[in-house]
């Protein structure tokens, strides 16, 4: 038997509406530490995302390394596999790979090819071993395909001498035909394969706000089927609602803490995954405390809101890095200029923190009321929209869409970049 622990999206250094998590961080990272000793786990896989942005601060690295070493202090034969996702940098999550293999941490952030075109398969295969080192399991690792790592130069045949087609989903199906080749031959009877991905699967539910696309307009869903019956458990990331997708043995463990108001009633979780031989056991989910409450109030009229703050119990006994997190939102007839001061005086001596104060006012009949603009909600992809919406008098086109995709994935792989190269 071995016994795995299944997480993903932690987003460590997330700037919530302007406000640092760091102590739901911290406590979420006490918790998966006491988990893994508690339940006896052999391995720890991190499906991505790690951290919220490709140039976490330091704070959050310190988190991240820290917990590195508390659980190799607490656990020394455990295995802890970490895969860079779309807010990641790869280069990043690679630069202390050799440290951390010595914690028994192996850091994944981008696949390449040898010379001859085919892909370095070793670099993502990575053992699985029990509590008397014996391998039970291999991980097929794959962090984040970039469209730069699988399309282009990168599909040249050897053979032809031409090279493939541009096609991103073409490159992906590649990666992973050769990495199971690779990962068949190395593996010993009795020895199973476990997959670990940060992608957007089709038929996968995506969540309301906090997801920004992957990677290119339509392309950027990949199908299950790109993970035969072989694999005994896909451990996925990306999508921040738990969810298992088409077969038990596909899912994704969600996100630890909710990343927006409206993940507020997903059921967060850690999955743990238990593998007799070369099958899965079991998979079970296991709920994630909460440090730090969510609440929404509204939407309703603004006399209707009021009553609802004042009532909100609150535990004055709080620190206040552990006071809940507030969303109010408000139906107008009318603006009202000092309507943040009424919410205000209604939240006074609360032990709450109001983030986020949405007012929405009426459509007038046969009039376009244009929407409140919330920057941090809406996200580049749909400024664009709006943006274009309002030069041209018609939305887009997929083809519009589509340059604007390419263009903000150049720069965040630019981004990637220099974070690679240690530049602030």
């Amino acid at each position: 038997m071995l016994k795995l622990i299944h997480t993903a999206d932690w987003h460590l250094g997330q700037s919530f509406h302007g406000q640092e998590r760091h102590a739901e961080h911290r406590a979420f990272l006490t918790w998966l530490l006491d988990t893994l000793a508690q339940r006896h786990a052999d391995a720890l896989l991190v499906a991505g995302d790690i951290f919220d942005v490709v140039n976490p601060s330091l704070r959050a690295q310190e988190l991240l390394y820290d917990f590195i070493v508390s659980a190799h202090e607490r656990l020394p034969m455990l295995d802890i596999v970490l895969i860079a996702g779309n807010h990641d940098s790869g280069n990043r999550i690679e630069l202390p790979a050799p440290l951390m293999r010595r914690l028994r941490t192996h850091a994944l952030g981008r696949v390449s090819w040898l010379d001859d075109g085919t892909l370095d398969a070793e670099h993502l295969l990575v053992p699985l071993t029990d509590e008397d080192g014996e391998t039970r399991a291999w991980c097929l690792a794959l962090p984040f395909l970039r469209p730069a790592e699988v399309t282009g130069a990168a599909l040249a045949s050897e053979e032809t001498n031409e090279e493939a087609p541009n096609d991103y989903v073409t490159g992906i199906s590649r990666v992973h035909t050769q990495l199971i080749e690779a990962a068949h031959i190395r593996r010993r009877p009795d020895q199973a394969l476990v997959a670990m991905s940060h992608a957007h699967l089709h038929g996968a539910a995506v969540s309301e706000a906090s997801e920004r696309p992957i990677v290119i307009g339509g392309e950027e869903s990949i199908s299950a089927a790109l993970f035969p019956p072989e694999i005994a458990y896909v451990a996925l990331g990306h999508l921040h609602r738990a969810q298992q997708v088409g077969e038990a043995r596909i899912r994704y463990s969600g996100s630890p803490l909710p990343l927006d108001f409206s993940e507020v009633a997903y059921p967060h979780q850690v999955v743990e995954v238990t593998l007799d031989g070369e099958a899965l056991a079991a998979a079970e989910a296991i709920p994630v405390p909460r440090p730090v409450g969510m609440l929404r109030i509204g939407p309703g009229p603004l006399d209707e809101v009021l009553v609802e703050l004042r009532a909100l119990d609150d535990d004055a006994a709080l620190e206040r890095e552990r006071w809940p997190w507030l969303e109010v939102r408000v139906e107008l007839e009318a603006p009202i200029p000092d309507l943040r001061a009424r919410v205000e005086a209604a939240l006074k001596d609360k032990a709450l923190r109001l983030l986020r104060l949405e007012r929405r006012l009426p459509r007038v009949e046969g009039e376009e009321t244009p929407a409140r603009v919330d920057l941090e909600t809406l996200g580049p992809r749909k400024l664009f929209e709006l943006t274009w919406q309002q030069c041209w008098g018609e939305p887009p086109g997929a083809d519009v869409l589509d340059d604007f995709d390419r263009l903000r994935q150049e720069v965040m792989d630019a981004d990637d970049d220099t974070a690679g190269e240690g530049h602030p």
